[in-house]
């Protein structure tokens, strides 16, 4: 699917952006922590936590994060902010962040979205052509050594809605309350994963013309790039960043 990329690609960019991500991924753990700072009994934090050590943050970096969410630290209050919005070729697009500074958040991704194209529209403009699921990829090992008919049948049982077969990864969508429950089954099972989250997965797609692209792909560039910016959720029908 092009929203997102190959494999290859997404660690590519996970790979040049590994300062930046320290700073997003430490911002959603402590937010996280607010509802309890054991992982075991907070399925959020635990997924935060397992996120921040894929890209190898320091575990101390991770300690203090926790901490800062349930008090024993002082610490930034972050409010949560959603973005609705539309990109060039008529692609909409969601930016979600955590901030504490509310008024330059909004004018960061407000300048954003104008410089290249872009229109900021009113709450529920393009959500309503989005789908909240658990997402679960997972990378086709060259030895193929995860059969596809395994995989789908521990998936399902475990209470996940279907799985899409791409050229080197599966993926695999759940309704969001059981995310946690089909994470940890599959986790358990041996599985491991590229991403793992709760995603905003269009039911309609849009496809920009192609003088539209290049903007287009730095607008989400540069929003992903904020350090406020957690996600940015788009339903381009190809991929913005394919080599």
């Amino acid at each position: 699917m092009g929203r997102h990329g190959t494999i290859a690609g997404r660690k590519a960019a996970q790979d040049s952006k590994r300062a930046a991500m320290f700073t997003k991924y430490a911002r959603a753990i402590t937010v996280a922590a607010k509802d309890g700072g054991d992982p075991e009994y907070n399925a959020g934090l635990r997924l935060a936590i397992e996120k921040a050590k894929a890209i190898s943050m320091p575990n101390d970096n991770i300690t203090r994060a926790i901490k800062k969410g349930t008090g024993e630290l002082a610490g930034e209050t972050y409010e949560e902010l959603t973005f609705e919005g539309y990109g060039l070729g008529g692609v909409a697009v969601i930016v979600e962040a955590l901030t504490d500074n509310n008024n330059r958040t909004t004018s960061s991704v407000r300048a954003t979205f104008d410089k290249y194209g872009g229109n900021l529209g009113t709450p529920g403009c393009v959500s309503y052509m989005f789908a909240r699921k658990g997402v679960l990829v997972i990378e086709k090992p060259e030895d193929d050594t995860i059969e596809e008919d395994t995989l789908m049948e521990a998936a399902l049982e475990a209470g996940a809605d279907d799985m899409v077969v791409n050229e080197d990864s599966f993926e695999i969508y759940t309704e969001p309350e059981v995310f946690a429950d089909v994470h940890k089954a599959l986790k358990e099972a041996g599985y491991e994963f590229v991403e793992a989250d709760i995603e905003r997965v269009p039911d309609v797609e849009a496809t920009p013309k192609e003088e539209d692209i290049k903007k287009l792909a730095k607008m989400i560039e540069l929003l992903e790039d904020n350090d406020d910016v957690q996600k940015v959720h788009h339903n381009c029908a190809i991929d913005l960043f394919e080599e």
